[in-house]
């Protein structure tokens, strides 16, 4: 039986979503609000709604985001629109795409999503704290999923905002091995980190707040290593990954709508042409929503695709 997490403090609340926006998570204190990533823009109407009714009448101080897909910082704009004076870091890594604003470089036009442009008033250096609320949260760099991502820990309630780095069962994408970079090890020392770090609640990117830590991480690893036997394996769950996440945008689509996404979205082509050229683009396109079919993540009606 899994283990109940323990209860987190009152002024952490956690505005759980689901696969297409990030959960949200707020931090209040007495004299300072935050709230850790914005979801997706899709949802930025929503986000925006839920965080108005969980401040209660307070103002929004501080915006953070783990790392920078679009599922993590679509509603940046949105919140910044409605708390102007808000204050918005970033991860460092890029804060330079960021500030020139380059979608490509953000990876929103290599996944075929879409991200509002937001600013950047700061960075979360690794290895410095960040006063969120009334706690100090220790910054620490959580390179795999994506190569300039951070965790957040507060120490003393050993408390984990793990973005994508650990979920209950299993973790991110790893994107920079979609890129041709070597990153499943970057994956393991992440985990490793966690694993020091022992918190005894962890706050996932997605799902609900989890607290059997060493459970979520021995599956973690399993899984990883399933990836680096088989980086195939994980090439073919990514394409499946991404084209999931823009079917939770549609809901449903023509097939003809999504055979066309699929030709003008990069990544599809560089994985069809790295690790499936043996198949013809569409077969392969046609393959790939056939597995969503089967999984039960999505179905056929007549010429349309629907999620599932």
């Amino acid at each position: 039986m899994p283990l109940v997490p323990p209860a987190l403090p009152p002024e952490i609340i956690v505005i759980e979503r689901g696969w297409l926006s990030a959960s949200n998570v707020l931090l209040l204190g007495r004299d300072c609000t935050a709230l850790v990533d914005s979801g997706y823009c899709a949802h930025a109407p929503q986000t925006v709604a839920l965080v108005e009714s969980a401040l209660d009448g307070r103002v929004l101080d501080q915006l953070l985001n783990t790392h920078l897909h679009s599922d993590h910082c679509g509603g940046n704009a949105a919140l910044q629109a409605r708390w102007p004076q808000l204050a918005t870091r970033i991860p460092p890594g890029q804060w330079a795409q960021v500030q020139d604003w380059d979608p490509v470089a953000l990876s929103y036009v290599p996944t075929g999503q879409e991200c509002p442009r937001f600013r950047a008033d700061g960075v979360l250096p690794p290895g410095t704290e960040v006063q969120l609320g009334d706690r100090a949260w220790q910054v620490h760099a959580a390179p795999g999923h994506d190569t300039h991502a951070v965790v957040l820990f507060e120490p003393h309630a050993r408390v984990l905002i793990s973005g994508d780095a650990l979920w209950e069962n299993g973790f991110g994408v790893v994107f920079p091995e979609l890129d041709g970079e070597q990153a499943f090890a970057e994956v393991g020392a992440t985990l490793g980190l966690i694993e020091r770090l022992d918190p005894l609640t962890v706050i996932p990117g997605h799902g609900s707040v989890f607290g059997d830590v060493p459970a979520a991480l021995a599956r973690a690893r399993r899984r990883l290593a399933g990836f680096e036997a088989d980086p195939v394996k994980h090439a073919r769950h990514a394409a499946k990954v991404l084209l999931k996440y823009k079917l939770l945008e549609w809901q449903q689509a023509p097939l003809a709508q999504v055979h066309a996404w699929l030709a003008a979205t990069p990544y599809f082509g560089m994985l069809h042409q790295r690790h499936f050229a043996q198949q013809t683009a569409s077969v392969w396109a046609e393959q790939l929503m056939q597995e969503l079919v089967d999984a039960g993540a999505a179905r056929r009606e007549g010429r349309a695709l629907l999620n599932a």
